[in-house]
């Protein structure tokens, strides 16, 4: 059997460059392109050399994590220790599951030894082999971005409970959204049209009307008043609501004067959506 060392530190170069940069992107660590190649061409010489050791199983296997380990830490540059145990955490995992993928596509086109420890490549074409790793890789992205929005989401939500001329409410309300609505200097609150005919009635009386800027252009809307809202525990009385869009899941955008205290200064932020 003939060894081009070469070809097994590119190609694991690559490979290592390709989890290590899905690693960082996982744990939300930014990326440097230059520690990113320099910990990928460590992983391709590590690949070469380490067959050329005489060592234990246990030592084996020892040296691998305590070097995986050492890969994460020499491409990532989080600002917490949290940080880089995501990203060692995400690097094994992601590792793993690259190499059962990659396992499965060799059973697929290859033929099991006769001793049953593994399988030779017998028909699988190389581009197969890097257009799977593509396919994960961009699915681990995708993965990745739902997961962070979910946890942003969760995160944010805050139960909201609402009192309006006997009537009671108990919804999710997004906080921490950017809403920065005042009327009259007061903070509004966006809520759906099925909340404000839940919260109020088929016939809302409404106390005036406000303008609302947005990306999509300004448009006017009605301005109700609820006579308290209870958010994260804390009550507040005499509440400005307005009707908007909030999505699907939520039925009423907090103010940022109920989640980080922002009103102080609202002609400065007036109208801002």
């Amino acid at each position: 059997m003939v060894v081009y060392w070469e070809y097994a530190f590119l190609g694991n170069a690559l490979m290592d460059g390709v989890l290590l940069f899905l690693a960082l992107r996982c744990a939300r660590i930014r990326v440097r392109l230059w520690r990113l190649l320099l910990a990928g061409a460590a992983g391709g010489a590590f690949a070469v050399l380490f067959p050329l050791m005489a060592l234990p199983a246990w030592a084996a296997y020892a040296v691998k994590v305590l070097f995986g380990v050492a890969l994460v830490l020499a491409a990532a540059s989080a600002r917490r220790v949290g940080g880089y145990v995501r990203a060692v955490l995400f690097f094994f995992a992601l590792t793993f599951a690259l190499g059962g993928m990659l396992t499965a596509v060799y059973a697929f086109f290859g033929i099991e030894t006769a001793d049953g420890t593994g399988f030779y490549l017998e028909r699988a074409p190389v581009t197969l082999i890097l257009a799977g790793s593509a396919v994960f890789a961009v699915c681990v992205l995708f993965a990745a971005r739902a997961l962070w929005k979910t946890r942003v989401l969760r995160r944010n939500t805050v139960v909201c409970r609402l009192c309006a001329g006997g009537r009671s409410v108990q919804w999710e309300g997004l906080a921490d959204s950017g809403n920065a609505l005042t009327y009259r200097g007061e903070p509004v609150c966006v809520i759906s049209a099925a909340g404000a005919f839940a919260l109020f009635g088929a016939h809302p009386q409404a106390v005036g009307r406000m303008y609302i800027g947005t990306v999509n252009g300004g448009r006017e809307a009605p301005v109700f008043r609820c006579d308290s809202l209870t958010a994260g525990g804390e009550e507040h009385r005499g509440v400005y609501l307005t009707v908007g869009d909030v999505g699907r899941r939520f039925q009423i955008i907090l103010h940022t004067a109920f989640t980080e205290g922002q009103h102080e200064h609202p002609r400065r932020i007036e109208g801002v959506a």
